[in-house]
């Protein structure tokens, strides 16, 4: 199987089999964003402990791109503390804007599947929805 195709297979999976959707019962912050180009809407549920994301959620809907990359993004940044959350957030930034070295870089994990996304610049807001929320919900707390 080629590298495209199992990339492609593996934002498929994340889309049909979401990880971390749902909503965490004691969140510390939450955001709502959207997309109003297409409609997708991203929202996500944090609850930090210190300065560590204990527990990550997200829920919205949209299409496969943006509701697979907010399973890749709850998945993948739940146990790290808010800075290595952040620089997470700028190398797929990086990634979905098409820089090959984010593309090879194998602290990414799944999220290298977004790389593709580069080829499309309409989408790359799409893949961008859930990382954007997940910064507004480190940065706004809940009640």
């Amino acid at each position: 199987m080629d590298l495209e195709r199992l990339y492609q297979e593996v934002i498929l999976t994340h889309y049909r089999r979401p990880r971390r959707r749902g909503t965490v019962t004691a969140p510390t912050g939450r955001a709502h964003v959207a997309n109003p180009t297409c409609g997708d809407e991203v929202i996500v549920e944090v609850r930090a402990e210190g300065d560590r994301l204990v527990e990550v959620r997200f829920g919205g809907y949209g299409c496969t791109i943006s509701q697979a990359s907010a399973s890749m993004m709850a998945d993948r940044v739940e146990g790290c503390t808010r800075a290595e959350a952040e620089t997470l957030h700028r190398r797929v930034v990086a990634l979905v804007h098409g820089d090959p070295d984010a593309a090879r870089d194998p602290t990414l994990g799944d999220l290298r599947a977004l790389a593709g996304v580069a080829k499309f610049p309409p989408r790359v807001r799409c893949a961008l929805l859930a990382w954007e929320a997940l910064e507004h919900a480190l940065r706004t707390p809940t009640p």
